[in-house]
Formats: structure tokens, sequence, C-alpha cells
């Protein structure tokens, strides 16, 4: 395999149709516009993919994304759509479903739909980190804007006995490390890799950094509204 500009590379946003904690989330319309289809519209952008596919368990999800251009070549079953199934089965069934065509893939991106800020250059700069290391996988994280180091548990009683530690008690935010958080925005991932192993954070994995802002995911409605506010007053 020739390893760069020659690989064939699958994009996959997994969109089912059961989310408890917002109801019908990845179609919900941010500013007229249902919310996966910004992860369609920057996956097709980036041009790194020969197919954008979206794993959904529902037709009326799979009308909508074709809408936006994006390929649905079955609908995802049952047992691979409730809250114990894991998003890499998912993965693993959509390549193992184009293998059994005698279609194969080099590298799989994992696109979450609930990244709508994630831009087409954070694919494209992600993907050329990915060839150039030579990774099993990269993954997207951002800057945390609290430090851990700044939090801890608390007793019954609440006391804040050794809450935060001496040697960081005293020292002022800017001398406190980088901590960093994944945004689940990107994954791309070697295609063997993911359908041999289940450890995606290996000695080979290395990080891509997004800006904050790029980097919002939506989970409830108070991320939704915050969406909102940020398409409507930034130019």
């Amino acid at each position: 395999m020739i390893w760069g500009e020659l690989m064939k590379n699958l994009a996959i946003i997994p969109a089912r149709s059961g989310s408890k904690g917002l109801p019908d989330k990845n179609i919900k319309l941010l500013n007229n516009k249902p919310l996966m289809a910004y992860t369609i519209e920057v996956a097709l952008k980036s041009k790194k993919y020969e197919q954008v596919v979206v794993s959904t368990d529902s037709e009326k999800y799979a009308k909508i994304a074709k809408k936006y251009g994006a390929h649905i070549p079955y609908i995802r079953s049952e047992n691979l759509s409730n809250d114990t199934a894991s998003t890499w089965d998912v993965v693993r069934d959509v390549l193992t479903y184009y293998k059994n065509k005698n279609i194969f893939y080099d590298t799989v991106s994992l696109l979450q739909p609930t990244s709508p800020f994630r831009k087409h250059q954070d694919i494209i700069n992600a993907y050329n980190d990915f060839v150039e290391k030579d990774a099993d996988t990269i993954i997207s994280v951002c800057e945390q804007t609290q430090s851990p180091l700044w939090c801890n548990t608390l007793p019954s009683d609440k006391s804040l006995t050794n809450f935060i530690s001496k040697d960081v008690l005293n020292l002022p935010r800017q001398k406190l490390p980088t901590y960093y958080r994944l945004n689940g925005a990107i994954y791309i991932v070697k295609s063997n890799y993911i359908m041999n192993n289940f450890d995606i954070y290996n000695k080979n994995s290395y990080a891509y950094i997004m800006s904050k802002r790029n980097s919002i995911d939506i989970d409830d409605i108070e991320d939704f509204r915050y969406a909102e506010f940020l398409l409507n007053n930034t130019n």
C-alpha cells in the first residue's frame, strides 16, 4: 500500500435516532440546518474521502442525510442502535459490509455529528498528521478550560481539607501545566487496525489539537442553545 494520497479513505458519521438527552438531536435544526448536515458538509468539503457514510437506524434520518450528500449503504440493525452499542462496533460493521462487497478502505474516519463547528481544514490537518506520522490513530483534542488540578471529589460533609494539593495551591493559573481533553470531533484510524484491535490509544496514537470553538460538542439543550448563539453572533 502506498501511504498518502493514494489511500482509500472512508468517513463514517454515526447518527442513531434514539437520543434521550435531546430527542432527535442529530436532525434537530441548528440555524435551519439539521445538526448532522454540518458534519456531512465538512467531510465532503475536505475532499479526503471516497465515501462519506451516515450510519443510522432511521429511514427518516437516512433521507435527510442523502439530501446533504451522504451515502447510506444500509439501515443499521437494532442491536447496533441501543444505548449499549459501541460506536466502534458500528464502524467495524460498516467496514465488514464493504469488505463483503470486495470494497476495501485503507483508513476510516469517525466523525461525530454533534461537532458542528469542526472545520474541513481540521479534517485535512488531522489527516496530514496521520500520514506524516504513519499513525495507527489520530484523535482530536482541545485544551481543557479548567485545570483538573483545581478539582477533587468531596466527602459527605463537604469538607475542603486537602481539596487542592499544596504544590498547586499557591501557583497562579498561568503556571499550571496545560491539560487536554478528547473532544469527539475527529478519529482517523487504519482500517486493518480497528478491525483487529480495541485499544485506539496505543504508542502509535497521536493527538490533533483543535481550537476550543471548533471543539464544541452538543450533548444537551444548553449546548444546543450555545451553538445557536455563536452562529448568530459571530462574523
